[in-house]
């Protein structure tokens, strides 16, 4: 098994980019292996890692159907909605909380 070439934080070559990146550039990977990798180091713990993608074998992103756009905002209102009073928080529910910011400081639901 074959290990991938590791270059440290803001060293990486030309021509390679991080998933991010790439969706900045409006590409992703479409199903091109992984062919390096990106280490920041940190104080006392792992460094974090990134792995990069070749920009050149990069596809262009698709694009967003109305099909899509209406089941993201499906999924983007159910998240909003508490369960405890069923009120539009306005806001994304915590899920730390599991009910809208009102809702967790009554007394009643207080720890």
């Amino acid at each position: 098994m074959a290990s991938l070439p590791v270059y440290r934080w803001h060293l990486a070559p030309e021509g390679l980019a991080t998933f991010r990146q790439l969706r900045a550039l409006g590409l992703r990977p479409g199903g091109s292996p992984v062919v390096a990798q990106l280490e920041r180091p940190r104080r006392r713990r792992e460094p974090l890692v990134a792995y990069l993608y070749r920009i050149d074998l990069a596809r262009p992103v698709r694009p967003m159907t109305p099909a899509k756009r209406a089941a993201l905002a499906k999924a983007n209102a159910a998240r909003r909605i508490c369960p405890q009073c069923g009120r539009d928080a306005g806001y994304r529910i915590p899920p730390s909380l599991g009910m809208c910011v009102p809702c967790a400081d009554t007394p009643a639901h207080a720890a």
